[in-house]
């Protein structure tokens, strides 16, 4: 290797380390946005001084600490007031990580240049810069429930297993099986992509790409446990696309050691609503609102706290139709 090839490798290796560390705090802040969340704790998460730490996470992501933090605790508090109706705005404001609802009223009229009851009752569905159902997930807000036939149904075999089934109108011949399951706590390792997404299967390639080149010489492909997945942690009808956070995964052993742009974090135990679709490319965004407009306002339960996600159950090569056999998986509680 001659010297320069070697200073190359050795300042990619470097980006990778910085991208591991503030992808740290980025998790850190995803699961504790309701805590206090100073300075000088997430430079120690990220493993650095408190003075460089404030330059590198701007640097690397465009918003200072205190910007990034401030947006997500408004998106997730904007998606919390359409899908928890018995909440009150000071409650969600609370659970946001705001230290009051005056401070709250500033910051979401900032951002959506309305106040959070203006957009609970209907302000969501105005035509936005931000806000627009054009994602591949659409996870929220999206198509009403009159697009959708649901069905509750007891199966059989067992009794007290209620399942929903979800039938699509118009020309979409998207149908679903959706369950509420208990889903037990597990590992993942991921490779994060920063940025729009919608329609991009030359991005999931690449991305699945990577992870699967640092998988396989480690042993973690062949386990027949192993499962890829995609995360979704940004609610694409409140977040810019320049911001959506998206992780692709393959679960792992706690104990697996990560480095770089590899990450590793573990999903939390939970009840999750499970929905078994088979899709073709162009039939992600209608099977997320198949869930959130189909199903779930009929279902009795509302989303949770956690990430929702898609379970790949197959090789599309290998399906008769070249469709790919999916669980979208969103995490919910009793309404």
């Amino acid at each position: 290797m001659s010297d320069n090839q070697a200073n190359n490798s050795k300042k990619l290796n470097m980006r990778a380390e910085y991208i591991s560390r503030i992808n740290r705090v980025i998790d850190f802040i995803d699961l504790n946005i309701e805590s206090e969340l100073s300075l000088e704790k997430l430079a120690r998460v990220a493993d650095f001084s408190p003075f460089h730490f404030h330059r590198i996470f701007a640097a690397m992501t465009g918003e200072t600490l205190t910007q990034f933090i401030q947006r997500l605790r408004v998106e997730k508090a904007a998606s919390y007031l359409v899908h928890n109706p018995k909440k009150s705005v000071t409650e969600i404001a609370l659970d946001c990580g705001f230290s009051g609802s005056s401070t709250f009223a500033r910051a979401f009229k900032g951002m959506f240049g309305m106040s959070a009851s203006e957009w609970r009752y209907g302000g969501y569905k105005q035509d936005r810069k931000i806000g627009k159902t054009d994602s591949k997930d659409s996870q929220q807000f999206g198509k009403q429930s009159q697009d959708f036939d649901t069905a509750s149904c007891y199966i059989e075999s067992e009794i007290f297993n209620q399942k929903w089934r979800i039938q699509m109108k118009g020309k979409s011949n998207i149908k679903a099986e959706v369950e509420v399951k208990e889903v037990p706590e597990f590992c993942v390792a991921y490779v994060r992509h920063v940025g729009p997404y919608k329609g991009d299967a030359a991005l999931f390639g690449r991305l699945f790409g990577k992870l699967a080149q640092w998988a396989g010489p480690r042993g973690l492909l062949g386990s027949p446990d192993a499962k890829f997945m995609a995360i979704y942690h940004d609610d694409p009808n409140v977040t810019d696309e320049s911001k959506l956070r998206t992780d692709v995964c393959v679960t792992v052993p706690k104990d697996t050691p990560v480095d770089g742009e590899i990450g590793k974090m573990t999903i939390a135990a939970g009840k999750y609503a499970v929905a078994r679709f088979e899709l073709a490319n162009d039939e992600y965004e209608d099977a997320w609102n198949a869930v959130y407009g189909g199903w779930l306002p009929e279902s009795g339960y509302q989303p949770a706290d956690g990430p929702c996600y898609e379970l790949y159950l197959n090789n599309p090569e290998e399906h008769p139709e070249k469709k790919c056999i999916v669980e979208i998986h969103v995490p919910v509680k009793p309404l």
